[in-house]
Parts: structure tokens; sequence; C-alpha cells
């Protein structure tokens, strides 16, 4: 019997654990809606079920995102960038600071690019195979790092750096180490910000430096929090999808094969192994004003996380939602989001994945775990810390 008395779903060693799918069911099947104490946050409403965690995404007038986005800011702690990133602000103002970026994330501008992104996707491959042996989460990291210098347009004698500082960020084994790399991201983005105001080019950071709302120039340091933001959720999605993915197809031998052999189509693979992970694991938002959601009370100021992962669970949403199915369709996940803030770089993420994992396929007979899996501490973005493999040319 599962007892779900007093979960704490905001504790990240929660969702490493073996147990966690068959205690978030549970939850889920008790209520749509819980309160949950937790301990860095206070106390928030969880949202467990697909459709009442589609009604929070899709209503942004009443659920929020200026006060926050993301737990783990700490009680009465707003975020730097409210009201000043994407990530932070609701319509019309998040449409304003979206509207520079579109362009290099529509499914016309990653159709450009995929070939690129399947040549460098291959190399890793081509290298990892030849090694014998990696950690797959180092081969997946590098393609979104590499695709984001493109679009930044990073110079060449910049991008070793850049690199090495965005390791630090993303992969840093402390939050102080983390931070660390984006105080060094942040100035240098703020270099190239102000260079391109004076000498743009045809790239991502001229197109924010220089992209003007109501006949007026961002000010700077919002267009450095908005790239760095663009930066960070590109770079990990990515990754941990990517990595978390892999690791599901190791597993799962049938599934990878079936997927070599051609008998499932790609895209619709890379649609479940990011509802399977669904390794952005929470959005949060705060109530606007007092409302009645799946029967509890919200009162104006209430923190409301709709837990993805759940979500993307639900029988009531999806047929046998606890198989792999490669093929499902439909297949309406929410882990790229829903509503005003579905996630901008989404066809780029897809194209990502889309190449790590045929890469795989195509350079990989097998791929064998060389070690235990290490996960990380995050309820941002759960995933792998390593993933040490052999893999096996075809």
């Amino acid at each position: 019997m599962v007892t779900t008395t007093s979960v704490d779903l905001t504790d990240p060693a929660l969702w490493a654990r073996p147990e966690t799918p068959a205690l978030v069911a549970e939850l889920r099947r008790e209520a749509p809606v819980h309160r949950t104490e937790s301990l860095d946050d206070g106390p928030i409403w969880s949202v467990m079920t697909y459709q009442e965690s589609a009604d929070v995404l899709r209503n942004a007038a009443v659920f929020s995102s200026e006060s926050g986005s993301l737990l783990g800011a700490g009680v009465g702690n707003v975020p730097v960038g409210s009201g000043r990133m994407m990530a932070l602000t609701d319509p019309p103002r998040h449409r304003e600071l979206r509207a520079p970026a579109n362009p290099f994330f529509s499914k016309g501008g990653v159709r450009g690019a995929s070939r690129s992104i399947a040549e460098r996707a291959g190399e890793l491959f081509d290298r990892a195979v030849e090694q014998g042996e990696a950690d797959l989460v180092d081969v997946v990291s590098a393609l979104p790092l590499a695709v984001m210098c493109d679009l930044l347009d990073v110079p060449e004698q910049d991008r070793d750096m850049m690199v090495r500082v965005c390791d630090v960020a993303f992969l840093g084994a402390t939050p102080e180490e983390r931070r660390a790399g984006h105080q060094q991201l942040i100035p240098y983005l703020m270099h190239q910000v102000m260079l391109r105001r004076t000498d743009p080019r045809d790239d991502l950071i001229s197109m924010m430096a220089t992209y003007k709302v109501n006949g007026r120039l961002m000010p700077v340091e919002d267009v450095v929090l908005n790239l760095d933001n663009i930066v960070v959720g590109g770079v990990q999605t990515v990754r941990h999808t990517a990595a978390m993915g892999l690791h599901t197809l190791v597993q799962r031998p049938d599934l990878w094969r079936a997927l070599q052999r051609g008998e499932v189509d790609m895209d619709s693979a890379v649609d479940e192994l990011l509802r399977w992970t669904s390794v952005g694991l929470h959005t949060l938002r705060t109530a606007t004003r007092d409302i009645e959601l799946a029967g509890r009370q919200i009162r104006r100021g209430d923190r409301v996380a709709v837990w993805v992962w759940s979500a993307n669970r639900d029988p009531e949403a999806f047929e046998a939602p606890e198989e792999i199915r490669l093929d499902r369709s439909p297949n309406k996940h929410l882990a790229l989001g829903l509503g005003a803030h579905y996630c901008i770089g989404a066809p780029l993420a897809k194209a990502e994945l889309s190449a790590l994992f045929s890469a795989a396929l195509e350079k990989a007979a097998t791929i064998e775990p060389a070690g235990p899996v290490e996960y990380n501490r995050s309820i941002i973005n759960f995933g792998l810390d390593r993933f040490p493999v052999r893999l096996t040319p075809r």
C-alpha cells in the first residue's frame, strides 16, 4: 500500500526513487489538486491531473507567471527578471518579448538548419563509438551548446570559452558552481549585446538587441536576461530529454530495435520520449484572484504548481500512460508547455532530439551501461548527471 501522507513533491530526492510513479499515481487518484507543504517554498497547491493542468496553463489572466515560473526561489522571493523576461511575464508583454526571437525558432527556420544539426549529431556519435566508452550526458550536451553558439553567432575565438562557461553553468556539481558559471555568462552576453547594437548581424543577439517595443529599445539588462533564459532553456531541455530518452531505450532493447529497423516514425518517438521523461517536472503559477480549481478554493496570491510529469501520465488523457508507445497518437503531452508559454524553442528542441536519437541508432549497434547512472537533484530539469556506456559500432 502506497502512503501519500505528507508527500513533498518539491523534494528533489523523491523523483529518482523507484516507488515514485506509484506514489504520484495514488496522489492523482485521490484528488486532482493537493496542498503540498514544501520545505523551501512553503505551502503550494499541487495540480496532478491533465485537464486541471491544462486549465491552469491556458489561463494566464488568472494564473500568472510574473511572480515566478519555477519553485526554488523561497517563500516571498520574487525573481529578478519578473516582468522583464519571457518566462516571467504574461500576455501582452510576453508576446512582445517573444517576437524578436520567433523567427529563429520557427519551423521554417529550423528546417534550414536541420542538415547541419544532423551532421553535428553524427560526428558526436562517431567519436563516441570510436572511443568505445563514453558518458552519454557529455555526448548529447555538446549538440545544443553548438547549435546555441550558431544562433547567437558567437565568434569562433570565443566558442571554447562559451562551452566551458555553459558547462559550469549547467553541469556544475553544486548550486554555487552553477551560479559562478552564470556570473561569467551574463557579462559576456552583455558585452555582445552592446557590440551588436552598434554593429548588428543576422543573429539572435542582434535581433534582440535592436528590437523596439513601442518605439523604444529594450533595456540592455532585459535583453541579457532573456538571452540567458533562452540559452538555459534551449540547452537544458535537450540535454536532459536526450540523456533520459537514451537511458530509456538502453533499458528497452525492443524499442531500440524497433526504431533501428524503421518500424516507428522518429517524430512520433520524440514526442513519446518527451512525454515519458517529462524532465521539466513542474511549472509554477500564482493566482491573481480567488478561484475554485477542482473543488479547492485557491486564494489570490496562492502559488499553484502544475506537475507536468504527473499530468503526462494521467490515464484520463492517455491510454495506458505507463506504457512507452513510440507510435502513440494523438499525443498531446505538456512536456513543452501549453498556451501563451508554449516553449518558443519547441521546433528546434525536437529537431535536435531527433538528430541525436537518429545518430545513436545509426552509429551504434548497441549501447550498454558501463556503470551506474547518477541522477541530478533538481525539480526544475530532472535528469542524469552521469550515464557511462559502452558503444558497439554498427
